[in-house]
């Protein structure tokens, strides 16, 4: 395997006079800047900008993006981000003009298939979750988590118990967007332990729940793949105590048409989009994280929400509405790509689709149990978690192994998370890859735990294939340069 060669920057390629365009002469009077701009807004000396022809502007971009790692590119076995693969279809409706070109000012009349599209996806989200109501407005799962933490609290506060209820319960293993969305409703977060089989202490939250919960946040698989085996005494301690369920949706593409967080008991659903429903994921959106609510808690939510009458399609506020929580109706392409994968799979494609991640996590786990700590031995949902206990007593860390199966073209799994296991390697591999990869993975991972024991210090030095090798982690989290200044 040959490393990548590195791309020049683009002020290394500049040469003098060496130009892309040249435009011709002015055929008009010029004009001196000094009467088209104030002259303290001048600049006092010529910008340093390259000097470089088109062709090499051109392979400077495309190598820089030849660099990225994605779903496009090779494996992404991000645990808990669902790093599927975006059909291509999906792009292609959200670039249909009837969508890509409308703008949210215009009249309901004149935007009526793009509301449609709208209605229909919630009813879709709606029905998937198996509740009453949904609402398109939030822009990402944290967004999500946010929003029904702030319908939580009004509906808390309209029974005259906010003052009261100021406890959420987050359970040990939960993504750590749970307390930071809850610290920001301005709950107090108390840890729920884990029992030894990865679900919920069932004991230590009967103990927990008062007249002082407001509720419980999980996700259910967890973040360590496994299902809760007491979701529904979970639900029931939880309701009794007056509190409501939070289900963050993180890890939906393990259950979709077999079972619905409605029907576990929860009162609010967050689906991440660009997670579940296969639209672009990372480098920092768009995303969305649309919420679908139990009845009691419909009346609270965003507006406006698209109603329908006859054959008409409305803006229309509930009730006791929270208001906005986002600009306009959301991030419609994003919806548009997730419309388009749910009606191209259907209700059995989308049960197709949770039953191939969890039999593709199943399969990597039990290849690869025997060549690191399995912490929790019992069958996987979605994603699993390993432990580099063992490769740590020899010198290696989880982040070492991490670092080396860059080597091999792959993307890591999520490591260090969840908190509760040591040396955490989280894996899900969705539903979306071939045996043939799933096995290169496992033969890749094979042979860092043999080097981990036999030569640890190869995987101490890596990666060795990669454009830029083993960063200072530490020394650029303190000291970050977000910008190239050339040297002269």
């Amino acid at each position: 395997m040959q490393a990548n060669k590195p791309v020049p920057l683009i002020f290394e390629l500049s040469s003098p006079e060496r130009r892309g365009y040249r435009y011709p002469e002015l055929d008009v009077p010029e004009t001196p800047l000094e009467d088209l701009i104030p002259k303290e807004h001048l600049r006092r000396e010529a910008p340093k900008l390259p000097e470089v022809s088109e062709i090499e502007v051109v392979r400077h971009y495309t190598g820089l993006s030849r660099l990225n790692h994605g779903v496009d590119v090779g494996f992404y076995p991000l645990g808990s981000c669902t790093m599927k693969y975006n059909p291509k279809v999906n792009e292609d409706c959200a670039r249909l003009p009837g969508f890509s070109l409308i703008h949210p000012y215009q009249p309901e009349e004149t935007v009526q298939g793009a509301m449609k599209l709208m209605y229909k996806l919630q009813n879709y989200l709606t029905e998937i979750a198996g509740l009453t109501s949904t609402t398109l407005q939030p822009a990402a799962g944290a967004h999500g988590e946010l929003t029904g933490l702030m319908l939580m609290r009004a509906y808390h506060r309209d029974r005259g118990e906010d003052e009261q209820r100021k406890e959420m319960l987050i359970p040990d293993s939960a993504h750590g967007t749970n307390p930071a969305s809850a610290m920001m409703v301005n709950y107090k977060v108390r840890e729920v332990p884990s029992d030894a089989r990865g679900g919920v202490d069932v004991e230590a939250l009967r103990k927990m729940v008062g007249p002082q919960t407001a509720g419980i946040m999980l996700t259910n698989p967890n973040t360590l793949g496994l299902f809760d085996e007491n979701i529904c005494e979970v639900a029931k301690i939880v309701h009794d105590a007056g509190g409501l369920l939070y289900y963050d949706g993180a890890n939906g593409n393990a259950i979709m048409g077999y079972v619905r967080p409605g029907d576990m008991g929860f009162d609010i659903v967050h689906f991440n989009l660009h997670k579940t429903f296969s639209t672009p994921h990372g480098g920092g959106g768009p995303g969305s994280g649309p919420i679908a609510v139990s009845k009691r808690l419909q009346e609270y939510l965003p507006g406006p929400i698209v109603a329908k009458n006859d054959d008409e399609f409305f803006w229309q506020y509930p009730a006791k509405s929270i208001g906005r929580v986002r600009s306009f109706y959301g991030n419609f392409g994003v919806l548009v790509r997730a419309y388009a994968y749910i009606r191209s799979h259907g209700a059995q494609g989308l049960m197709d689709v949770s039953e191939t991640a969890v039999l593709h996590a199943n399969y990597l786990m039990r290849k690869l149990q025997d060549d690191f700590d399995l912490p929790y031995d019992r069958h996987c949902m979605h994603e699993f978690v390993l432990s580099g206990k063992r490769q740590k007593a020899n010198g290696v860390r989880t982040l070492d192994m991490a670092k080396r199966l860059l080597d091999y073209g792959m993307h890591s799994p999520t490591v260090y998370f969840p908190l509760i296991v040591d040396e955490a390697l989280m894996v899900e591999p969705t539903e979306t890859e071939t045996l043939a990869t799933l096995d290169a993975f496992v033969a890749a991972m094979k042979q860092i735990a043999k080097e981990a024991a036999e030569e640890p210090e190869t995987l101490q030095q890596a990666p060795y294939l990669t454009p830029v090798r083993r960063l200072d982690d530490a020394l650029a989290a303190r000291k970050l340069v977000l910008r190239w200044t050339p040297s002269s």
